[in-house]
C-alpha cells in the first residue's frame, strides 16, 4: 500500500472511531447536536474511504477484493454507505452506536491483516465479477444494519418483559419499529445477495468452465441465502414477526462472518486469501 493509500486508511478509521464514540456519548446524553456531529464524522469518514478505494481501483485497475484486508476495507465502506442511507429514511439515530463500530472493527482489520497485491488480470474485470462483488457486499451489509436492529430488538424486548426501564430503553425505538426495518432490510438485502449469487455462478461458468465445485464458501453463501429465503417466506406466509424475525436476522449475518472470514482465511478453496 503506497503512503496516499495508506493515509486515506488512517484518516477514514479515525473518523469512523471519532464518529463511533460521538454515538456511545449519544446514547448517554441524548442531545441532537451530539448525533449531528457524530454523524457528520461518519460522512466524513465515508467521503475519505471513498477517495481511497478510488485510488486503489485506480492503481490496481480491479476491483479491490483480491485480498483480505481490501475485502474487509470494501465491506466496512458498504456497511458505513448502507447505514447514511437507511439514516436519512428512518431517522433511527441511535442505529448509529451499533453500526459504527462494526465499521471500527473491519477498518482495523483490513490494517492490521497483512495481504500481498494480486497482479492485474483480466480475470478481475469481468462484468459478472463486478456485479457479483457489489451485490454480495452491498446485501450483506445491509444485513448488517438488520443484525444490528434485531439486537436492539431482544434488548428492548428484554427490558419491557422484565419492566426494567433504564438507559437504553428510553433510548432504543420501540419494538415495532425496530421489526420494521429488519423487514425492510430484508427486502432491499435479500434480492441483492440472490442477484450477487447468481452472477457469481456465471463468472465461475465462464473463468473456471464450471457453475459450482464444492468450494467451502459457496456452500456457506448458498446457507446464508437459504437462512434468509425462509425468513422472507415466513414473514410473508406465516407472518412471522418480534423475535424470531429478529433471532434468524441475528443468526443470518452470524453466518455471513463465518462466511466472510472464515472460509477466506481459513478453509481451503477458490476463495481462500491463505491457500488462493
Amino acid at each position: 500500500m503506497n503512503e496516499s493509500l495508506f493515509l486515506f486508511s488512517i484518516v477514514t478509521t479515525l473518523l469512523y472511531s471519532v464518529g463511533t464514540v460521538g454515538y456511545l456519548i449519544y446514547v448517554v446524553r441524548t442531545e441532537l447536536v451530539i448525533h449531528r456531529v457524530a454523524y457528520g464524522f461518519l460522512l466524513a469518514g465515508f467521503l475519505s474511504h471513498s477517495i481511497g478505494l478510488a485510488l486503489l481501483i485506480g492503481q490496481i485497475k480491479q476491483m479491490p477484493v483480491t485480498t483480505l484486508p481490501q475485502t474487509f476495507s470494501l465491506f466496512a465502506w458498504a456497511i458505513v454507505g448502507s447505514y447514511l442511507a437507511f439514516q436519512l429514511k428512518f431517522n433511527i439515530r441511535v442505529l448509529g452506536t451499533f453500526v459504527s463500530p462494526l465499521a471500527v472493527i473491519f477498518m482495523i482489520l483490513s490494517s492490521a491483516i497483512p495481504g500481498r497485491i494480486i497482479p492485474d488480470s483480466q480475470l478481475f474485470k469481468s462484468f459478472w465479477l463486478t456485479l457479483h462483488v457489489s451485490t454480495i457486499f452491498i446485501g450483506n451489509a445491509i444485513f448488517a444494519l438488520a443484525f444490528c436492529a434485531g439486537i436492539m430488538y431482544l434488548l428492548q424486548e428484554r427490558q419491557i418483559k422484565t419492566k426494567s426501564f433504564g438507559l437504553l430503553y428510553r433510548r432504543l425505538p420501540s419494538l415495532e419499529t425496530l421489526d420494521s426495518l429488519n423487514y425492510v432490510c430484508l427486502t432491499f438485502g435479500f434480492p441483492l445477495i440472490t442477484v450477487g449469487l447468481i452472477s457469481g455462478f456465471v463468472y465461475a461458468g465462464a473463468v473456471l468452465r464450471s457453475f459450482w465445485h464444492w468450494d467451502p464458501k459457496e456452500i456457506l453463501a448458498v446457507i446464508t441465502w437459504l437462512i434468509y429465503a425462509v425468513l422472507l417466506h415466513e414473514r410473508l406466509a406465516v407472518g412471522w414477526r418480534g423475535r424470531r424475525a429478529a433471532i434468524m436476522a441475528i443468526i443470518g449475518f452470524s453466518i455471513i462472518l463465518v462466511t466472510f472470514v472464515g472460509a477466506s482465511l481459513i478453509l481451503k478453496g477458490h476463495h481462500s486469501f491463505k491457500f488462493g
